[in-house]
């Protein structure tokens, strides 16, 4: 009897795990508006930055996209519930953000920035935090973006620099656009069918 009682606790258990998992990748999604933002932010800065070369381009850009997503979340959250797992997935990418604001602000600030340091550290970073994410979530989408992130970083290491440009602009594209576009589909689409299923 204890047997089965023990059974069926660890299976009930189990049952919520695997809902907190599903739920923190709906809380994901329905942040994908956040990926579209930072990745439109990272492409004014790459063109802005051709125009003017300026070292304060980067600084300028992520400092205004901090305060943006920092405008547009405070809106959001006060009509979005906190999940264990969304708390979890939300410190993952504070601490990425604040990790890469730092480094780049101080790399750009002191002149000792190029297109291959930026590329290899902001692809690593990027990786970690969609890798850490994906990995929580067991999301195989949110892991390909990091393992395009990886192989970006690992190409800015090596490549010349044309090609460590294009696949930057390529792995923004794929990782903060599309997948981005993706979660914010994923999650009209599920908005659509509980409002249908109120009806």
């Amino acid at each position: 009897m204890d047997d089965h009682l023990s059974t069926q606790d660890l299976k009930e258990r189990l049952a919520l795990i695997e809902d907190m998992i599903a739920e923190g990748r709906r809380s994901t999604e329905s942040w994908g508006w956040i990926f579209v933002l930072w990745g439109v932010a990272y492409y004014l800065a790459i063109l802005w930055g051709a125009m003017s070369r300026s070292a304060w381009v980067w600084p300028v850009t992520m400092i205004s996209a901090c305060v943006l997503t920092g405008v547009l979340v405070s809106r959001k959250s006060h009509s979005h519930t906190n999940t264990t797992i969304g708390r979890a997935i939300g410190a993952i990418w504070v601490a990425a953000g604040i990790s890469m604001f730092l480094v780049f602000l101080s790399l750009g600030t002191s002149g000792r920035i190029d297109l291959h340091l930026m590329v290899a550290v902001l692809g690593a970073m990027l990786g970690c935090a969609n890798a850490a994410s994906s990995m929580i979530l067991k999301w195989k989408m949110q892991f390909a973006c990091a393992a395009v992130w990886w192989g970006c970083a690992v190409f800015a290491c090596f490549g010349k620099g044309t090609p460590v440009t294009i696949a930057f602009l390529t792995g923004i594209f794929f990782c903060q656009i599309v997948f981005g576009i993706y979660g914010m589909v994923m999650d009209s689409r599920r908005r659509k069918s509980v409002g249908v299923v109120h009806a």
